[in-house]
């Protein structure tokens, strides 16, 4: 038994609508024309029913807190460094403008783990978001939370030896760097107040990274896009992807893609080489 059963299969439902204003704000942070089906993009899901806690209910790093109510959908783990480690997301439909959309959340597991970085609680949670015709995306995301940082620890991540990237098999290629108002705007679509994507002094002292960190769901989004600029809006079936290491605000990042037929492999690199993001996708 452990002292997070009782927070397994907690759920939470909440309401939201596509309307102009959302999508045109997403749409100016990738600067991307609107579709012309009025469908909008895969992944503007990340910023539709998002967390609306009080600013006197957040932590010190910024996320809402957690405590051991009914009322905390997360358990209150003691482990202060929170990271979106990885999601699967299944497109069943696109969804449309002007849109009523309803998302249910679930926890489905809590695992605790001990590795080279200290103890570590993964927790899962199934997202589920429906238009007003039915079920639209399915998504099972993974929050880690660890340890607080060793005071004085080296800043993370340390530069690659690699030096470079390697884009030798890849058939798709876009480099862009992530800037301060990218990761503010991401920030305010998403309502996500975690002080490492904008607090620089925060980022670096408290929780010992050399700049800003990328949001992960940022660095998934711009995937999608390179697979929208391959195949077009809403191609895919099944999005898939695992966070390496961070990516940092200001520095390059490559895009990366290959694949036959409907089986696609994506990859984000940091400009030294440094694996950031590992991705697979399949098309419908």
């Amino acid at each position: 038994m452990s002292i997070w059963d009782a927070w397994i299969g907690r759920e939470e439902l909440r309401t939201d609508r596509i309307d102009n204003g959302l999508a045109a704000r997403w749409l100016a942070t990738f600067d991307r024309e609107a579709p012309t089906d009025g469908n909008v993009p895969q992944g503007l899901h990340w910023c539709l029913c998002v967390p609306d806690a009080a600013t006197a209910q957040l932590g010190p790093d910024g996320h809402p807190v957690r405590d051991d109510s009914l009322a905390s959908f997360l358990p209150p783990i003691a482990l202060p460094r929170r990271m979106w480690a990885s999601s699967k997301v299944d497109f069943f439909a696109p969804l449309h403008m002007g849109e009523a959309v309803t998302r249910t959340s679930r926890v489905l597991s809590i695992t605790e783990k001990s590795g080279g970085s200290g103890q570590l609680v993964f927790v899962d949670v199934a997202h589920e978001t429906f238009g007003e015709a039915g079920i639209a995306v399915h998504e099972v995301q993974s929050i880690v939370y660890r340890e607080a940082a060793a005071f004085g620890a080296d800043l993370s991540p340390p530069k690659s030896a690699l030096g470079a990237v390697d884009l030798e098999g890849w058939s798709s290629h876009r480099m862009l760097t992530p800037s301060e108002p990218m990761l503010f705007r991401f920030s305010a679509l998403t309502f996500n107040s975690h002080r490492i994507h904008y607090d620089f002094p925060y980022a670096q002292d408290e929780e010992r990274y050399r700049g800003l960190v990328v949001h992960g769901p940022l660095t998934a989004t711009l995937l999608l896009d390179l697979a929208r600029r391959e195949f077009g809006d809403n191609a895919l079936a099944h999005f898939s992807y695992r966070g390496l290491s961070p990516a940092i605000c200001g520095e390059a990042l490559h895009l990366v893609m290959r694949g036959s037929g409907n089986e696609i492999e994506m990859a984000a690199f940091a400009g030294d080489g440094r694996q950031v993001t590992a991705a697979t996708a399949q098309r419908k």
